[in-house]
């Protein structure tokens, strides 16, 4: 195995910050001319870093988190929105269980994601607003969430969560909400340090109860453009596509910028990705063109299970039962049933995208890859030596492995315990600088990929003439744009005789396993309408080699369960490649996107054993494969 390039690919254009450019000094006007210099030298510039204006930094942030604001989370969170920047910023907070908190390394930036639905209602019942404890609800809901017993507050929680399912909200002021906004939007406007810090100003469209139709609604503008409009809820529409028509009309009155991002596509049972519209329609033009201009970016991997893909939908793919959650809906109501697969998870929308895409003239599945908490707790802790949970009422403690999460009303079994949570996941963008405009433009381009939690970094580009000898290259930023497009772009149609070629890196989270393999997932349109895929492993460490079937071997596994730890004894720090499409048809519409996946760490349910000093059942996991998706590249003829 040839050694580590780390230090090397660290200090190159892949992850380099942009250089600052000095006035002339009276030094350098006594120094020999500019012409002088390019004589001597010849035409071209010495350093390979002149001239750089393609993105050089990834940010690493959370795009959806909740805080004491949102109705479900101020049931039990007791943190706000202020701590939650607190927190994100590497500071020390005390959690709602009084634990205190921090991260192991700041992030880049955040979106405090609350809920529309009611926004800032909990704070203004536990603070003991008269005009809510003046009702008979209200007051019960105050003497069960101040009582301190964990179940009658978990049992009101439900009974809160359940009153958004109604038509009308069970107190409704547009004043407290619009202020609570606006609070909000002047806090985040405070907290947003270009250069430093990034404040991304958002909020949740929550709809359709327990089948999970939900986005994070993000906007690139400061307080004053957001402010033109309060989080439009359930409560103005359960149709998704009314958000899309607001959002749509705020984009032409405002002159602003906006994006909707969802999530949960695995508990919407068969509704986040269907060809038709909510009332059953089948899709129209417009609509695909509305929703692909405002949905750039999916949400695959979060606490509440993995999106990518399912191992019914991709059976030939070892690595697509990752976190999964199946068995029902969100909430637990409705069974799911194995049809309804295929209309939510992102892989198999993308390639239903593709039909789309042929019938309509417009792809409204072409999205790119984003990771998220939604935790509840106001901290985006989901390191696995460091997760504090989906909602306060599983923070840590000896016992939060059997402690509910979701509580189905239909059925027990459908319930889902705490061991069930996936320490997951994070957003990475490839920006020209940590600013509000630059990761939101990042966003809007799709130049974004998504982990489970560990900061891997990658580059996935794709063009026509990339050569093997462009994987020694020690800047591939720059013949990756150079010769071809980045994650998110397009390839059209192929020159004659030509086969894409794809350029990808990767290198390992310092804090977390070396790199087992880089995948790329093909997806592509047959000419009779139906739909394909394929795995390639296309870089690997160790020396293994592929099987006669071309399987490759697994890279094997070095975690001590018990001590809740590892070696990074198996695996490279670093992964880089070029790779040709060997079965590659210049008439079929594709998708491409990498998969980098690294070798076995210890679960949070292992640093929780030995933390704990307690024993887990059977049926909990111990061990995970971090794991990063790309947002993929397109080829249309």
């Amino acid at each position: 195995m040839k050694p580590p390039l780390l230090p090397g690919l660290l200090a190159a254009a892949v992850f380099a910050a942009p250089a600052i450019v000095p006035t002339r000094s009276l030094a350098q006007d006594l120094s020999p001319s500019e012409d002088t210099v390019l004589k001597a030298h010849g035409s071209q510039e010495f350093s390979p870093y002149v001239g750089r204006n393609y993105p050089t930094k990834v940010l690493w942030g959370d795009q959806h988190l909740h805080t004491a604001i949102s109705v479900d989370a101020g049931t039990m969170c007791r943190l706000g929105q202020e701590d939650a920047y607190r927190f994100a910023r590497g500071e020390e907070v005390t959690a709602t269980t009084g634990v205190r908190a921090r991260l192991s390394r700041p992030l880049d930036w955040l979106v405090i994601s609350d809920h529309a639905e009611m926004y800032g209602l909990m704070p203004q019942l536990l603070s003991g607003d008269p005009t809510i404890l003046a009702t008979e609800q209200g007051k019960r809901w105050y003497d069960a969430l101040e009582s301190g017993n964990k179940e009658t507050m978990f049992a009101t929680a439900m009974e809160i969560v359940a009153s958004l399912q109604q038509p009308d909200p069970p107190f409704k002021s547009d004043d407290a909400v619009r202020n609570a906004w606006r609070a909000y939007t002047a806090l985040a406007d405070r907290y947003n340090e270009p250069g430093r810090f990034t404040a991304l100003i958002g909020y949740e469209y929550t709809t359709r109860g327990g089948f999970n139709l939900h986005r994070n609604v993000i906007f690139r503008g400061d307080a004053s453009v957001a402010n033109q409009m309060i989080p439009f809820s359930q409560f103005d529409s359960q149709n998704p596509e009314d958000l899309w028509q607001a959002l749509d009309e705020f984009r032409d009155r405002a002159g602003a910028q906006v994006l909707a991002i969802p999530h949960n596509g695995n508990l919407s049972n068969g509704l986040m990705f269907s060809v038709e519209t909510n009332d059953g329609k089948p899709y129209t033009k417009e609509l695909a063109e509305l929703r692909a201009s405002l949905e750039t970016l999916v949400e695959v991997t979060q606490i509440k299970g993995d999106g990518e893909s399912h191992p019914f939908l991709s059976p030939n793919d070892e690595f697509a039962d990752y976190e999964t959650w199946d068995d029902a809906n969100l909430d637990g109501t409705e069974v799911k049933k194995k049809e309804m697969l295929q209309y939510e998870y992102a892989r198999s929308a993308l390639k239903i995208g593709l039909q789309l895409e042929k019938k309509l003239g417009v792809n409204p599945f072409k999205f790119g890859m984003a990771g998220g908490t939604d935790a509840h707790t106001a901290l985006s802790a989901i390191e696995e030596d460091n997760f504090f949970g989906k909602h306060s009422g599983v923070e840590p403690d000896p016992h939060r492995y059997e402690h509910i999460v979701i509580k189905s009303p239909k059925d027990p079994t459908l319930t889902t315990y705490g061991w069930q949570q996936a320490a997951s996941g994070r957003t990475a963008v490839w920006a020209t600088e940590n600013t509000r405009e630059a990761i939101f433009d990042a966003m809007k381009r799709k130049e974004t990929y998504a982990t489970t939690g560990s900061r891997i970094m990658v580059r996935f580009f794709a063009g026509w003439e990339y050569a093997k000898q462009d994987a020694l290259s020690r800047l591939p930023a720059g013949i990756g744009y150079e010769k071809g497009v980045p994650m998110g772009g397009d390839l059209r149609s192929a020159p004659e005789g030509k086969a894409p070629t794809f350029l990808v890196a990767a290198m390992k989270d310092p804090f977390s396993g070396n790199l087992d393999r880089i995948q790329i997932i093909k997806g592509w349109m047959n000419a009779d309408g139906s739909t394909d895929e394929r795995v390639y492993d296309v870089a690997w460490s160790d020396n293994r080699k592929p099987d006669a079937d071309g399987k490759l071997p697994a890279v094997g596994n070095t975690v001590d369960v018990a001590g809740a730890t590892w070696t990074n004894t198996i695996g490279t720090p670093e992964l880089i490649t070029v790779w040709k499409d060997p079965d590659f048809d210049p008439g079929q519409h594709a998708f491409y996107y990498a998969r980098v996946i690294e070798i076995p760490t210890p679960r949070w349910t292992a640093y929780e054993a030995k933390r704990y000093g307690i024993k887990m059942p059977k049926e909990v996991p111990m061990i995970t494969q971090e794991r990063a998706y790309t947002s993929p590249i397109w080829y249309s003829p």
